[in-house]
């Protein structure tokens, strides 16, 4: 049987600026440990090999690929958020969309109080729900 199902996610250059972001966000959000490349390792060095963080309680992995891909993230995977209070989807709403793009803005669209959806500035979607 499987230990955990983590959701796993991968730049191309921007992890740490990424995860820096992303404990900000919410409380209780932190990083657990960075490991980076080193010389004559396959990544660039300095960049990281994987980023262990806690976003609202949840645990992510975070990399910055040694391989370009023809693929990034799509919103058809997303980070879904049930936030405390309106206040607090809004404050997400804005920080998420700055240098994002907004896919469904802040609004009663009929299945909670309010909703929003968005893609940051790194790619990542971000649907933001207030039950």
């Amino acid at each position: 049987m499987a230990h955990a199902v983590t959701p796993f996610l991968m730049f191309e250059g921007s992890a740490e600026a990424a995860v820096n972001f992303y404990v900000t966000l919410f409380p209780g959000s932190k990083i657990e440990r960075i490991e980076r490349y080193g010389p004559d390792e396959t990544g660039a060095e300095g960049s990281v090999k994987r980023a262990d963080c806690t976003v609202a309680g949840q645990p992510l992995i975070c990399i910055d690929s040694p391989v370009r891909h023809a693929f990034t993230f799509t919103p058809s995977v997303s980070l879904f958020v049930d936030c405390e209070g309106e206040a607090e989807l809004d404050e997400a709403f804005a920080r998420l969309s700055d240098g994002g793009s907004i896919l469904m803005p802040p609004g009663n669209y009929g299945f909670s109080a309010k909703f929003a959806w968005v893609n940051d500035r790194f790619g990542v979607s971000w649907q933001l729900n207030l039950p």
